[in-house]
């Protein structure tokens, strides 16, 4: 394991992290036995970055974070998690939420405290409820060892917020499609020239960038250089190539994910990619934007849906039709995975949309939801879904 030094407090942490926003499920819920051996497999490693939040697995990821870091991993760990900003509506919430969140991670302080999807107008509507003498608190009395915040906003708020506080790190979404999206890279320099140590999430995109088999044109482009690196390394080793990022958040969930993500981040050191490796990882990007039809990283945040769409999952499907160009297959995914078969019979197609609009603010990449779910009807949907679902149930001799 490679590890990176904090600008300010000089913590030595492992350059991968354990993000705790996509754990393995089993029947809906978080897969403890399984989960938790991920976690302290990694740990036993040499991570020592373990990263949840509130929201996360429908409020349950921090109560399986405390009971993982038992039998002396928590002592082995730097451990972060995130004020739900969205939730405050006073000043007293904060110190609430962070007493609840003590407990609930059966521990006495959080190393790395952030406040959670920042945008500009979050922002300034947390500094109109008094979160700096919130966090000052805090700071002064050892709940909060480290002061930080995650942004989803625009570019242009950015650096404002790094400049509006005495932060000493921040999280930012930074893979080769988003350089210029959100913080960007001109955000991850800026932060780093202030000192404060950056956290990186969304490595893979949602997954999309690091799926073993690639699209055609995709994988051609990988096949060109000498050395032969799968689609979630030439990712990852793109964000670990930039000096200024010290750890770099996976959603590992898969035994076979944590495996390969530990090879990596015990090789990729900063600047350690040639022009030519750069240039082909730019051509990737490009072809992955011209393939993907929507932004979305599968994060959640948008659900539940009032009228019971899955969003994430219609986007998943619609980004993979295009991506491996098998509409037939695509067709046949969308009924599997929305039309109810495999768990209670209840549907969540995009037509059932009715556009009232509560996902829009709830979105870090600003995706025109209802709009984009239209798409995916006109693509995905049509007069033979039954037909269509009712061969799914026959071939997977459901009933």
């Amino acid at each position: 394991m490679l590890y990176r030094k904090m600008p300010k407090n000089g913590d030595e942490l492992s350059i991968l992290g354990f993000g705790c926003m996509r754990l393995a499920v089993k029947d809906d819920r978080i897969d403890e036995e399984r989960a938790t051996a991920q976690v302290r497999h990694a740990i036993d490693q040499g991570v020592n970055y373990i990263d949840t939040a509130w929201t996360y697995h429908a409020g349950e990821s921090e109560n399986f974070v405390g009971r993982a870091l038992q039998n002396g991993y928590r002592e082995k760990v730097k451990l972060a998690t995130k004020l739900p900003t969205y939730l405050v509506n006073n000043s007293e919430d904060p110190d609430r939420f962070l007493n609840t969140q003590l407990w609930k991670l059966k521990t006495d302080h959080i190393d790395y405290y952030l406040l959670h999807t920042l945008t500009g107008g979050l922002w300034d509507r947390m500094e109109i409820l008094g979160i700096r003498d919130f966090m000052d608190a805090a700071r002064a009395d050892g709940r909060i060892v480290n002061a930080g915040f995650s942004f989803h906003g625009l570019p242009e708020d950015f650096n404002r917020i790094v400049d509006a506080y005495d932060w000493d790190f921040c999280q930012i979404q930074y893979n080769y499609l988003d350089e210029e999206n959100q913080a960007g890279t001109k955000g991850l320099k800026y932060a780093a020239s202030k000192g404060l140590g950056v956290i990186v999430m969304e490595p893979l995109r949602g997954g999309n960038l690091g799926l073993p088999e690639a699209p055609a044109e995709i994988a051609a482009i990988w096949n060109e250089s000498d050395v032969k690196r799968s689609p979630a390394e030439w990712a990852l080793r793109w964000v670990w190539n930039h000096p200024e990022v010290i750890v770099v958040l996976s959603g590992m969930n898969e035994e076979a994910h944590v495996e390969q993500n530990l090879k990596i981040a015990g090789e990729a050191k900063p600047d350690s990619l040639t022009g030519e490796e750069l240039a082909l990882i730019k051509r990737a990007g490009d072809k992955y934007m011209e393939l993907m039809k929507v932004g979305c990283t599968g994060c959640g945040y948008c659900m539940p849906c009032p009228a019971g769409v899955n969003i994430p999952g219609a986007f998943e499907v619609y980004n993979k039709m295009h991506l491996f160009g098998n509409i037939p297959e695509g067709r046949m995914s969308y009924v599997v995975k929305l039309s109810g078969i495999l768990r209670n019979g209840t549907t969540s197609y995009a037509s059932q949309c009715v556009e009232c609009g509560q996902c829009l603010p709830k979105c870090p990449q600003s995706i025109k939801i209802p709009d984009l779910l239209k798409d995916v009807v006109r693509e995905l949907e049509g007069p033979d879904m039954e037909e269509r679902a009712a061969k799914a149930v026959k071939i997977m001799n459901l009933k």
